[in-house]
């Protein structure tokens, strides 16, 4: 086998784990959404979930750091 057919070969099956991953990524997308959907009809504001879920993604010391500066801030501006 030449050796072009084996890199084309070896091509092929990376970009077809890739399109593989992508369609599972669109799903567990489209999971999610759902979950904020009905999250949503429950009565939950998905916008401030969101914003949970990302600050519990972040480290104990980044999310102190921004709160810290985020207070300032409103501080500054008289919204404390």
């Amino acid at each position: 086998m030449a050796e072009g057919a084996v890199a084309a070969d070896q091509l092929r099956l990376f970009i077809e784990r890739i399109e593989r991953l992508e369609e599972e990524k669109k799903g567990i997308a489209d999971d999610i959404r759902d979950v904020y959907a009905e999250a949503k009809a429950t009565g939950y504001d998905p916008k401030i979930m969101r914003m949970v879920v990302r600050l519990r993604k972040m480290e104990t010391h980044t999310r102190q750091e921004q709160d810290a500066i985020l207070e300032t801030y409103r501080s500054a501006l008289g919204l404390a």
